[in-house]
């Protein structure tokens, strides 16, 4: 059911977390803190703005999405914009990456909103598949919104310590709201913790 409300809001326009802008939080990453180029890892890709954002900073990049509308998108806008050959778009399950052939470990992840909507065990599972995807000292961004009465899904930040813990260690956390919709949400990085 969940596949077919985003397959849906991406048919009909209505897709408003696809904005093309690459937050500051991701800029700041990248540019001010000067992390060096690797392979990047975007969950919930969506048309693949931030995995072309980070090939134009010479990143390897794998997006996934479980929509195909988007991924195909995605490609399209990669070839534009001349990342073509740093980009790779698959459609899949993020509590699935094992299945996916993926060239990893990677040096950071990014998660914009994937996370958020996913249920409780779904959520296990994902932080799992994280665990074993991103190398020692490798970085993972995320961007998830808090509970709110009549929503489902959303993390504390307590509970995105808890759900990610003892693999990944919490660095930062900056809270907020979402501009959107108004809900409490905030940024995370999490660093892998293990010998690098």
């Amino acid at each position: 059911m969940r596949r077919f409300f985003f397959w849906w809001r991406y048919i009909t326009g209505q897709a408003r977390w696809d904005t093309n802008v690459t937050p500051p939080e991701v800029v700041d990453l990248i540019e001010r803190d000067g992390i060096e180029p690797g392979k990047a890892i975007d969950l919930g890709c969506g048309t693949g703005t931030n995995s072309i954002y980070l090939a134009q900073h010479r990143w390897q990049v794998v997006g996934i999405d479980y929509v195909a509308r988007p991924i195909r998108q995605a490609r399209r806008k990669a070839s534009r914009a001349g990342v073509g050959e740093r980009t790779r778009f698959l459609i899949g399950d993020v509590t699935q990456l094992n299945v996916l052939g993926l060239d990893g470990p990677f040096d950071l992840a990014l998660d914009i909103g994937c996370g958020h909507s996913l249920s409780a065990e779904q959520q296990a599972a994902y932080a799992a598949q994280l665990a074993g995807s991103i190398r020692p000292g490798g970085i993972l961004m995320l961007y998830m919104f808090q509970p709110m009465p009549g929503r489902a899904g959303g993390l504390t930040p307590d509970g995105v310590k808890k759900l990610f813990a003892p693999e990944f260690r919490l660095a930062w956390t900056n809270l907020g709201e979402d501009t959107a919709t108004s809900a409490p949400s905030a940024w995370y990085r999490l660093e892998r913790t293990g010998e690098a």
